[in-house]
This record gives structure tokens, sequence and C-alpha cells, in this order.
């Protein structure tokens, strides 16, 4: 639980941050699934490159996950406490890796990414210049979010541009 001084300082609605930071939890636990998961059934073009990547940012996106419950518990909140209420409370659900293809997984996440890239820009949005702590926070997760995007469009154009003859 926070202070006395740092709960006065947060200038936004707690419970409904509280609701905002607790969607994101639920984004980061599925993130972190659908990366670690999707690494362990790649198969395809570039497979060691692309299961390395999924490797390390599903550590991210558990971080973040820690980052967030820490947040959610010195606002005086509750994070989600079980697996099903990441499905009830997600923004940007979970898309099964069903087709292990390397191709197919980096495409999925990348679109995974750019909803998370949403998902933090409201929330900078919402405590801009009222909570600089979860502003910061945010921020540092935003900053990840934002490289991942990179980081697979990268590998995609790596993938998909023909190899000269």
């Amino acid at each position: 639980m926070m202070g006395t001084k740092g709960t006065e300082i947060v200038g936004v609605n707690v419970q409904e941050l509280l609701q905002l930071l607790n969607k994101a939890l639920a984004d980061e636990w599925l993130a972190y699934y659908q990366y670690w998961i999707g690494a362990k059934v790649a198969k395809g073009r570039m497979r060691g490159i692309i299961q390395g990547e999924l490797e390390e940012h599903a550590q991210d996106e558990l971080r973040h996950a820690d980052m967030l419950v820490e947040r959610i518990i010195q606002l005086g909140g509750t994070p989600l406490l079980e697996p099903k209420a990441w499905y009830e409370q997600t923004n940007c659900g979970y898309d099964i890796p069903s087709d292990p293809n390397t191709l197919k997984l980096v495409q999925q996440n990348i679109q995974g990414e750019q909803c998370a890239i949403e998902v933090y820009r409201k929330i900078l949005d919402f405590v801009k210049d009222k909570d600089v702590v979860t502003y910061h926070m945010a921020l540092e997760i935003l900053e990840d979010e934002v490289e991942h995007e990179e980081d697979l469009e990268a590998i995609l154009e790596d993938m998909t541009t023909p190899l000269p003859s």
C-alpha cells in the first residue's frame, strides 16, 4: 500500500486507473505466454533467430507484468488473481499460435505489439501530469513495446525480402 502523501498526489480516479492497469496486466500475461509458447513451437525459416527473439520478448512481458502488479498494489488495488480473469479483462486478446510457421508467428506478434502500444498510449494520456509514478512506468513499458514492434518488423522484412539472384 502506498504512503499517505504518495496517494494524495495521484490526481486521477484511482479505481479507473486500477482497472486500466489490471487490463494491461492481463495483456502482459497473455503476451508472455504467446511469446513463450510461440518460441517452443516455431518451425520454418530463421527459426533459431525467431525463437531467441520471442524468448527475449517473453521475458520483457513478464517484467512488465511484475511492474504493473507492484504499481497496482502501491495504489491499494488487487492485481488479477486468476488466469481466467486475463481473458475477461484483456485489451489485446490472445492469438493462438496454431500455425507454428515462423512467418505467421512474427506477423501475429507484430499485431500484439501494435495493440500494446495503443494500450500504453491510453494509460499515458490518462495519467499525464496527474500521476508521475504510473506515467514513468507506462512510458518505460511503452518504449519496450515500440522496440519489440521494430525488432519484429525488421525480422519480417528479412524474411519476406527476396534474395538477390
